[in-house]
């Protein structure tokens, strides 16, 4: 049987797993424990030796069901879902990297995983930041003790576009974990398996989720890094088949260790969402679009930033990787424009700090989500005191566009 289309599997791939009673969705399950009649069973689930569930930090059935549809989105090998996007992150950094290790990074990143990266270099894990929209310059900065490269597809919020191949390539070349966080563009927009990527990251909360109404976050192993050269592999988890050793030790620190579980409720939450996810999409880099041009034109905007622009510095780029331009975009104020007052004029843009919602959403970022960072960062990234981040939802364009005349008005 042919490959069927994105939208048709994620559609269907709860009922073809044949859930209880015929249901179209995998329904809740709210049980932290799972009893057995047979006390081998349950010690050979604890093993590996037979698949099952024990206790709820690790595993869930619902949560389980998120995890293949994510692995089916990304065409990847396996997934773990967290809490959050940030559990996912942490977990995999923390679970297969250790005191000595090297990462390389791009500079133009989420100020959260910028601040968590912070933490762990306390911790000895060295992060080297460069400009990824070069690969020259990550290889620049990769060493003997380099373990891992991470990217994101568009940085939020100044829309840089990393050399996503280029890096996929020198990855492969050097044994190096390659982790892209595909949060920006979603998997409807882009699979960084196609460029590489070893270990993906998503947090499910934005666009895969899409309504604003459950936190969560996951890794997808692509199946293309060789677990059998990693260094950082326990033995505990060397018993079963080395491609899926990297997502073991993930799941077995992150989730077990560490405990940053998706509980059942959110993932049914999230599955259900990731239904709509082409569609919104869709919608959504439509509008994003229509707003940046209208905006460019505007005598009382300096700058802004939108891959889908033809003055976009990684345009090109974009176009040739993405299936579209993605829905975030940022725009500068000229210097008499209180960007406050801006945003207290708007009706149907919303004064928020999420994004990936299913309304478009705003924020002034360098009082925000990059304040803690501080004005030297900031300025390094190309992020103005003026700076405004939009997501954009799947209201109606004509109502957005008016929003923004009578604000800038």
């Amino acid at each position: 049987m042919s490959k069927k289309g994105f939208n048709t599997t994620n559609l269907h791939l709860d009922r073809k797993d044949n859930p209880e009673h015929g249901v179209l969705h995998k329904a809740i399950h709210p049980s932290v424990a799972y009893g057995y009649e047979d006390a081998r069973e349950l010690a050979e689930v604890f093993q590996g030796k037979r698949p099952g569930y024990n206790y709820g930090r690790q595993l869930n059935p619902t949560v389980t069901a998120l995890q293949n549809k994510i692995s089916a989105m990304e065409d990847g090998l396996a997934s773990a879902a967290f809490a959050t996007g940030m559990g996912a992150i942490s977990s995999t950094i923390l679970s297969l990297l250790k005191q000595g290790d090297h990462i390389v990074s791009s500079a133009y990143l989420f100020g959260n995983t910028n601040s968590f990266f912070g933490t762990i270099q306390n911790l000895g894990i060295e992060v080297s930041f460069v400009d990824a929209t070069d690969v020259e310059n990550v290889a620049a900065a990769i060493k003997d003790n380099t373990r891992l490269v991470f990217v994101e597809t568009i940085a939020n919020p100044v829309t840089q576009i990393a050399d996503l191949l280029p890096i996929g390539q020198l990855c492969r070349e050097k044994g190096v974990i390659y982790c892209v966080d595909n949060t920006m563009t979603s998997p409807h927009l882009f699979t960084p398996k196609s460029v590489g990527a070893s270990l993906v990251v998503n947090s499910l909360t934005k666009y895969i989720g899409g309504h604003g109404n459950a936190l969560g976050g996951a890794i997808t192993d692509t199946g293309l890094f060789d677990w059998e050269q990693f260094p950082n592999i326990s033995d505990s988890y060397k018993g079963q088949d080395p491609s899926l050793w990297g997502i073991t030790q993930i799941k077995k620190k992150g989730l077990r260790d560490m405990g940053a579980s998706l509980g059942p409720e959110a993932a049914h939450h999230l599955a259900v969402g990731s239904e709509t996810l082409s569609l919104r999409m869709e919608k959504a880099c439509r509008n994003a679009k229509a707003i940046t041009e209208f905006c460019d034109k505007h005598s009382k905007v300096k700058n802004v930033y939108y891959p889908g622009l033809s003055s976009h510095p990684q345009h090109k780029r974009a176009a040739e990787l993405f299936r579209g331009f993605g829905a975030l975009f940022s725009i500068d104020l000229i210097d008499e424009l209180d960007c406050f007052d801006f945003l207290n004029k708007l009706d149907s843009v919303v004064s928020s700090s999420n994004l990936g919602d299913t309304r478009t959403l705003a924020i002034p970022v360098a009082h925000t989500i990059y304040y803690e960072m501080g004005a030297e960062r900031r300025a390094s990234m190309g992020i103005a005191d003026s700076m405004i981040r939009f997501s954009a939802g799947i209201e109606d364009v004509e109502d957005l566009l008016a929003d923004f005349e009578k604000a800038l008005g």
